[in-house]
């Protein structure tokens, strides 16, 4: 690898044309007032922003790993650090680059800076796919400030960078576009003079089309909006229209071979969609509860949403019939918010076509129901004193604890003593179980336990 090659900050030349960089290339923010979203970790005085402005401290810059969804802005804001202060920019992909490339930056960044006092930042994209030898090789360089490193990765830095580097460095979570972002990331490149140029409109439905399709990532966006002017101007070429040419939803959808869905995620179909979900995995309806799930994807519906539903579901609907649905919906909403689309899609249905599948039992949700509404009916008197704290002081003289038998003292392990308060001892059937699944197995424990207890059973 020539100096050249690594020092060269250009992904392409811009003075070639219009058409000969890519638009989310020509389109790439060059100032902080430019970039879209992550207001956050962009905020006045926070590290990020201070490296970018080339605020360093006495200590001088340090490193930081960028951590987010693609088309976030990794590459963008790893050109802005660049930028401050007349750093030399080298950009490494841990796709292709090993040791020998990652030691040539480092030899190359000490001559920058004996001979034109100038600071190198790398920029090493997917740091993840590094392994941890590669990884080694940079912490002499990040450590003694021979290199500014900006690392950019899709997955958990806890579980894919190794922790020296991470001690090394400032960790800086990004975040996906929200929808005005992705608006405004649209509106820029269709009028900015290194974009579109005003050359197109776009009509409102392929507007909505484009920001759903993104899910929150520019770079997918402007891609998305690069294409469908390419088959607008191929329309307009046939018919021979003059003045702009218009983007409408069918040349967006020919664009990108996907169909528009019709559905609003901030009206009501929002709503009857969810509501078709959680009615079709409650139904047992495994087909139609994994196309109203692909429904929502497809609409841009944030993954986490619907991993919140499936929870419930599994609570709610199938509960004790079958626990394990549970535990394979809140594993689903904890990776979905680890990984993200697109491959969150796969976790989610493995958690839909659970519940879906699963014997179904709503007795835990009656049951914390009707004893909540026993509580605000004010029902249930004091705590019977036996099971009264008897750990202060005084407990003892008010009688605190007296008589309670420690259930591990009974051969069986249950202790018939009375738990309920005295009005609700006798008369109180809350949890009433299913013939249904693993359920069925609880019923008869329970039929058991509550005459054990000298409870009436039901």
């Amino acid at each position: 690898m020539s100096a050249p090659d690594l020092f060269s900050s250009a992904e392409g030349d811009p003075g070639a044309g219009p058409t000969a960089v890519p638009l989310a290339v020509r389109m790439r923010p060059t100032t902080l007032a430019q970039v879209r979203g992550q207001r956050e970790v962009l905020t006045t005085g926070s590290p990020l922003r201070r490296l970018i402005e080339g605020g360093g401290g006495r200590a001088g810059p340090v490193s930081a790993i960028l951590w987010g969804p693609p088309g976030t802005g990794k590459t963008t804001l790893a050109h802005l650090v660049a930028s401050a202060a007349g750093r030399e920019f080298v950009e490494l992909s841990a796709v292709t680059a090993g040791v020998k490339d990652v030691r040539a930056v480092m030899e190359q960044a000490d001559r920058a800076r004996a001979l034109y006092d100038r600071q190198t930042v790398l920029f090493l994209d997917e740091i993840h796919r590094f392994t941890k030898a590669q990884q080694d090789a940079l912490l002499p360089g990040v450590e003694n400030g021979r290199v500014v490193l900006v690392a950019a990765t899709t997955e958990n830095p806890s579980f894919s960078v190794i922790a020296p580097l991470l001690s090394r460095s400032l960790l800086i979570t990004l975040t996906s576009l929200s929808d005005k972002d992705i608006e405004e990331v649209i509106d820029a490149a269709l009028h900015a003079p290194e974009g579109l140029a005003g050359a197109y409109t776009l009509d409102g439905a392929a507007r909505e089309h484009l920001i759903r399709v993104s899910g929150g990532d520019a770079r997918r966006a402007l891609t998305a909006l690069e294409a469908a002017a390419g088959v607008a101007d191929d329309v307009r070429g046939v018919r021979g229209d003059a003045g702009p040419t218009e983007i409408d939803l069918a040349a967006t959808e020919r664009a990108i071979a996907q169909a528009a869905v019709r559905y609003d995620r901030a009206g009501d179909q929002h709503y009857d969609v969810a509501s078709a979900l959680i009615k079709s995995m409650r139904g047992s309806d495994v087909d139609a509860a994994v196309h109203y799930l692909a429904r929502m994807l497809e609409a841009g519906e944030d993954p986490r949403f619907i991993a919140r539903r499936i929870v419930i579901a599994a609570s709610e609907d199938v509960g004790m019939a079958d626990p394990s649905a549970l535990q394979t919906a809140v594993a689903a909403m904890h990776a979905v918010a680890q990984i993200g689309m697109p491959e969150a899609r796969i976790i989610l249905a493995q958690a839909v076509i659970h519940n879906a599948l699963a014997p179904k039992s709503n007795a835990a949700y009656v049951a914390i129901n009707e004893a909540i509404g026993d509580v605000r009916a004010g029902k249930g008197t004091g705590v019977p004193p036996h099971l009264r704290g008897s750990g202060y002081a005084g407990a003892a003289r008010l009688g605190h604890g007296d008589g309670y038998s420690y259930p591990h003292d009974q051969p069986d392990g249950v202790a018939a003593q009375q738990y309920l308060p005295s009005d609700l001892h006798t008369r109180t059937d809350y949890y009433r179980p299913t013939e249904r699944g693993f359920e069925a197995r609880l019923q008869e424990r329970w039929s058991w336990l509550k005459t054990r207890l000298g409870r009436p059973s039901t």
